[in-house]
């Protein structure tokens, strides 16, 4: 059997990379919205729901990337296995954001594909890091989306009772994750570090939101 070295594994997820941003495996659970009726939204508030749940679909690309690039180069096989199944839930994140989406009859970011070589790449380092470093880094994520899904729940129209359900369940499953990380044994990351992220993850809303 082939020995594949980390570059290999680079490539490798630089090509799923590419399929990933333009096929969505199929969500393992139910979307949370599922069940409610579409509300009755003027022509700005379908625009500005969409342009949030763009920011939120693109969220979730870049977490899948995190993700894998920290799997990849996990010490530990048990923090490799706690990686690949909050992988999963990310991955019914990102489907849901994407059903939603075409609900609201509007497309994912243009840039997917280089949202997710750049997680990739931040992941990938921070894997090599080490995985008490590498922990921090996803609790820190999780910490900044929890916050950034707080201010979406307050900016969403009231009556979005669909984009409302899916953005609270994602909120409580990151806060999950963070708490997760931190009991696998994370530590903090330097202030400085969390302000690049802060600073990266504004970037990306700016962007996104429109494009």
């Amino acid at each position: 059997m082939r020995q594949y070295s980390l570059w290999d594994h680079v490539i490798l997820g630089l090509d799923k990379a590419l399929q990933s941003v333009n096929t969505i495996p199929l969500a393992t659970r139910p979307n949370p919205a599922a069940h409610l009726s579409e509300a009755a939204l003027s022509i700005s508030e379908r625009r500005h729901a969409a342009g949030l749940m763009r920011v939120n679909h693109v969220g979730e690309v870049c977490a899948q990337a995190l993700y894998q690039g920290q799997a990849l180069t996990a010490r530990s096989s048990n923090i490799q296995k706690k990686l690949q199944e909050a992988a999963q839930e990310e991955a019914d994140h990102l489907k849901w954001c994407e059903q939603r989406l075409e609900e609201l009859k509007a497309h994912p970011s243009y840039l997917n594909a280089f949202w997710y070589s750049g997680a990739l790449l931040m992941g990938l380092i921070a894997g090599l890091l080490g995985d008490k470093i590498s922990l921090g880094f996803l609790a820190e994520t999780e910490h900044q989306v929890e916050r950034h899904l707080n201010k979406h729940l307050q900016r969403l129209p009231l009556n979005d009772k669909k984009s409302r359900a899916i953005v609270e369940q994602m909120r409580l499953e990151e806060i999950e994750h963070a708490t997760t990380a931190e009991q696998s044994g994370a530590i903090p990351l330097p202030l400085l570090i969390q302000f690049s992220m802060q600073g990266l993850a504004k970037f990306m809303t700016l962007v996104a939101y429109k494009i």
